[in-house]
């Protein structure tokens, strides 16, 4: 049976990032609890990857999963449209208490990549009422990664970024130097920075950049310091900043929200992945009363969105356990316990070949090749070492559950440095 399922899968099912005529292999997951995953040959690796960054609590979690039997008993469902209810106004309760202050607005989204497009059109609809609506173009930084859709595409790095290829469809948009590294100091990309919003003011709509780590556009972090000159540049040149916390929210990075690090309030944040803990897809765009009320002011006089699953009751409910479990816990401690776990152990790739660099910020652990990851090779090896890991371009990394023991950690770290010896 598994042979057969596995056979259909290769041949009619798309995976991410995967071509159909020769498609990667996969393996067949068949349960998944705690922090790892059961596979079909039986085997029971720990997740390093924690589903793409969401599953924070690991999995089969008792208090998320009674979250969902509990609303399944009132309604899966309810069209947003005209109507409300409770789980949507507790959570977005919720949100705007943890968010940075004077975020007092949510506008609940289906995925990550289309809040982003609800803060892109915010952004754009916020200008018009202000009577700018010359104002179409986005302020960003290279190496960044927004996601998938075509707005998102947009602002994510035009050259080296995975939608380079779709360059002359997608709107052009102004792109700084990319920050400079954690520790490294900020002088001259802060002036490139402000020469760049200078000179296209009159063009710009918001700035929007991931805050203190790039993701999927390489895993960069970079100084607080970047954020605080977004904010000036910002208020500057009246411009509004746009933080996609969506891969940073929720503790990721060793606070709450990555701009919590800098000290700095966006006018628009994107939230998702996380925000679950992994268990259905739910995004939320947190605004300003000057932006949700300045956008009204547009010709369209509401914000021309409106998802069909908006706000769904099942993952708002799974949405506001998992914010309880975050919140009722110490998790800044325990995401400090993963860190210090993470960076003597990774430290020991350095004198491996190939490698030219190690790096961690919060609960994320970085190696940097010097060369592609042979993906296969190295998904291999740490499947034999008991880890999964998803590697892409020239890293092998990890952002592990949140629940991981100081042994699991161990073992991912042990893990990666076989997957680097392969790979």
């Amino acid at each position: 049976m598994t042979s057969e399922l596995l056979d259909w899968d290769r041949q009619h099912l798309w995976h991410p990032y995967t071509s159909m005529s020769d498609p990667a292999p996969v393996r067949l997951v068949t349960g998944a609890s705690g922090v790892r995953l059961e596979l079909a040959d039986g085997s029971t690796p720990v997740d390093a990857m924690a589903s793409w960054w969401s599953a924070i609590h690991g999995y089969n979690h008792p208090a998320l999963n009674a979250a969902a039997r509990d609303q399944l008993d009132d309604m899966a469902h309810v069209m947003f449209g005209g109507l409300t209810h409770e789980p949507a106004i507790r959570l977005g309760q919720r949100l705007v208490e943890l968010a940075p202050e004077g975020l007092e607005h949510v506008f609940f989204a289906d995925s990550g990549s289309v809040s982003v497009e609800v803060a892109l059109k915010m952004a754009l609809q916020h200008q018009r009422g202000a009577g700018r609506p010359g104002r179409t173009r986005m302020l960003t930084v290279l190496g960044g990664y927004h996601g998938d859709t075509c707005g998102c595409m947009g602002v994510c790095d035009p050259e080296g970024g995975m939608h380079s290829m779709f360059r002359g469809f997608v709107p052009e948009h102004v792109f700084a130097p990319r920050p400079p590294r954690l520790g490294e100091d900020t002088t001259e990309w802060a002036a490139a920075f402000e020469a760049l919003a200078e000179q296209y003011a009159d063009e710009l709509a918001a700035i929007i950049v991931e805050p203190l780590l790039q993701g999927a556009g390489g895993m960069w972090p970079y100084p607080a310091e970047c954020l605080r000159v977004m904010r000036s540049v910002a208020d500057r040149h009246d411009l509004l900043l746009i933080l996609d916390e969506i891969a940073t929210g929720f503790g990721r990075t060793g606070t709450m929200f990555a701009a919590d690090a800098a000290g700095v309030r966006p006018d628009i944040m994107c939230v998702g992945k996380a925000l679950t803990g992994g268990y259905l897809t739910l995004a939320a765009v947190l605004c300003t009363s000057g932006v949700a009320h300045g956008l009204s002011r547009s010709e369209a006089g509401v914000l021309m969105h409106g998802p069909t699953y908006m706000a769904n009751p099942l993952a708002c409910s799974v949405a506001l356990a998992s914010l309880d479990l975050l919140t009722t816990t110490d998790w800044a401690a325990n995401i400090d316990r993963i860190s210090r776990r993470l960076t003597p152990r990774l430290e020991a790739a350095r004198g491996l070949s190939g490698v030219a660099d190690v790096r961690v910020l919060g609960a994320v652990g970085v190696i940097q090749l010097d060369h592609s990851v042979d993906v296969v090779a190295a998904t291999d090896a740490a499947l034999r070492a008991g880890v999964w890991l998803r590697p892409f371009r020239d890293l092998i990394y990890t952002m592990p559950p949140y629940t991981c023991t100081d042994a699991e950690i161990d073992t991912i770290c042990s893990a990666m440095l076989q997957a680097v010896e392969a790979g």
